[in-house]
């Protein structure tokens, strides 16, 4: 299985490496247009808990990004999938279909940490400075392993990229912003704050942002992502399964 698993890994790094200087320009688009919009232009004045609102925001960009470039993985397996036909080789390959979901997923993370060290780089750029420590690294991984786990068994699910788009606008970008990414979520009524404590990105902002203030994050947080991304690697392996029959 591990073989398969790093075959599968190994192919999406191949795609990334001929890729990479588009990848990187992509990802730093977003970033920036979040620092320059809502950091200089509206929070330039506004203090969020002790810290700047570019502070404040930073660690809800890393969250975000390593969200979207982990569930980004989807698209490169719709690809392969609707337009390259690689999938039928892989049924005709010896790979497992765990194998095949971890490295798909693997992939997908690899690609929210690449998006994360340019988030941090450009946070430097702007005079803005996190604490790098594990703990921080531990809620990027276990985001990004939500996120890629989730885009693996939806991949299997949707017909087309119009499907994939359709969840995108209704699922992972209301998340984006409603996560904690942007602003902090106790400025909102109780109820809202409680319907957004159900919500992933949520948690993986809160820890992110705790360690990279060098505070002690929520254990409970991790738990919880731990536990969604075991529950989506799961799911992604039934789907994959259905789809190989």
């Amino acid at each position: 299985m591990m073989h398969g698993c790093l075959a599968i890994y190994y192919r999406e790094l191949l795609i990334m490496k001929r890729r990479l200087p588009k990848m990187i320009a992509t990802m730093s688009v977003s970033p920036l247009l979040y620092i320059i919009a809502f950091g200089y232009a509206m929070g330039s004045g506004v203090k969020v808990d002790g810290h700047t609102y570019l502070e404040f925001l930073l660690p809800g960009l890393v969250a975000m990004s390593s969200m979207t470039q982990a569930f980004s993985i989807a698209s490169e397996i719709n690809i392969s999938r609707f337009y390259w036909h690689i999938f039928e080789e892989f049924q005709a390959a010896p790979i497992n279909n765990f194998a095949y979901v971890a490295g798909e997923v693997l992939a997908g993370m690899t690609r929210a940490l690449l998006a994360t060290c340019v988030i941090l780089v450009i946070g430097c750029l702007f005079g803005v400075f996190l604490s790098m420590n594990l703990m921080l690294l531990l809620g990027v991984l276990l985001n990004s392993f939500v996120f890629a786990s989730l885009a693996v068994g939806m991949a299997m699910l949707v017909k087309s990229h119009a499907d994939q788009a359709m969840f995108s606008s209704f699922v992972i970008t209301p998340m984006a912003f409603l996560g904690g990414t942007l602003f902090p979520l106790d400025r909102l009524p109780v109820w809202a704050q409680k319907i957004l404590s159900f919500l992933p990105l949520t948690h993986a902002s809160k820890v992110i942002r705790s360690a990279s203030f060098g505070e002690s994050p929520a254990f409970l947080s991790y738990i919880i992502l731990f536990l969604t991304g075991a529950a989506f690697i799961f799911i992604a392996f039934l789907c994959v399964n259905k789809a190989r029959d």
